[in-house]
């Protein structure tokens, strides 16, 4: 005799495929989805067609247990969803049982980060490339400028690289940069920012006064591309070759990464998180809340550091 619970689900691939015009790759999906769920449901002596919300709840806890993500956790309740809707829909039950089931949570990946040495080493590095004069200096130069700016700023890699010249003929330790929508924005240079961009701008302004005829650049890192400026993927090839002659590892570091270390760096040093808010031109604060994971190991500290219970454990330790 053949079993019931399948015969249900071959009619349910029956129907997406003729109704909904699903892909082949996926009802052969929701076909190993819903095949792993009748097994682990056999294994409970509970039938396809009559699992109870109980069941299913914990059918997403074994896949938890065994090891799986929660965006494929995610896929299975989706693939029995759409399935025990089936069942209702055509009379074949008469609740849904995964009404009451929560989609399980996505935990948020932290960003990718680089720690104060790290950062120092890849700066020094770019700095003493960059007193080495002779040939392709220019060259050396603007990497030493991006990495001072992006790190001194936080800037989006397409902010930076599109930075207009004229930046160069402001006064003073502050930038004002077009963000997202067109947005503007105020962010603060360090003093070593400063006196880089001032070197780069001195080497650029000399190499274009000396082509002929003359050639100026309405952008601060020119380039021969098609918008005029350096692509961000050039730089971010760069930014690895860099890395490989600082002793880093290329895989860890990018112009993106350089950014979330600005960012944590500002909060373990007593930053207020809408202040980075504003600095890295996020709209949201909950597109800044990545970084909470750094102001809780800040607390954490400060409250070891200076509670004087904690003092007193020390102590007694």
């Amino acid at each position: 005799m053949k079993d019931l619970g399948r015969a249900h689900l071959e009619a349910f691939l029956e129907m997406m495929s003729a109704e909904r015009g699903a892909a082949v790759n996926t009802l052969q999906s929701y076909e190993r989805d819903l095949d792993d769920l009748h097994s682990f449901l056999g294994g409970r002596k509970v039938r396809l067609t009559e699992a109870g919300s109980a069941d299913l709840s914990a059918y997403l806890a074994s896949l938890s247990q065994r090891g799986f993500m929660a965006s494929s956790q995610a896929r299975r309740l989706s693939a029995m969803r759409q399935f025990y809707k089936f069942l209702y829909a055509e009379g074949l039950r008469e609740d849904d049982p995964t009404g009451i089931l929560d989609a399980p949570k996505k935990g948020r990946s932290l960003p990718k980060t680089m720690g104060v040495d790290e950062v120092g080493r890849l700066l020094g590095q770019a700095e003493t490339e960059a007193n080495v004069v002779g040939p392709s200096r220019l060259q050396r130069l603007r990497m030493f400028a991006l990495l001072e700016l992006i790190y001194a700023t936080g800037m989006r890699v397409s902010e930076l690289v599109s930075l207009p010249a004229k930046v160069l003929e402001q006064d003073g330790r502050f930038l004002m940069i077009r963000g997202k929508g067109s947005k503007e924005r105020l962010v603060p240079l360090s003093r070593s920012a400063v006196a880089t961009l001032k070197l780069y701008g001195e080497a650029l302004a000399a190499e274009a006064a000396a082509k002929q005829p003359p050639q100026e650049s309405p952008w601060l890192f020119p380039a021969a591309s098609a918008q005029g400026y350096l692509p961000r993927q050039v730089f971010a090839r760069d930014l690895k070759d860099l890395a490989i002659r600082a002793g880093l590892t290329p895989s860890m570091i990018s112009p993106h990464v350089m950014r979330h270390a600005f960012a944590s760096h500002l909060l373990a040093n007593g930053a207020d998180l809408r202040v980075v808010q504003e600095l890295l031109g996020h709209s949201d604060i909950s597109t800044t809340q990545i970084y909470t994971h750094v102001l809780e190991e800040r607390l954490h500290q400060l409250v070891q550091t200076h509670h004087p219970l904690a003092k007193q454990a020390k102590k007694q330790d």
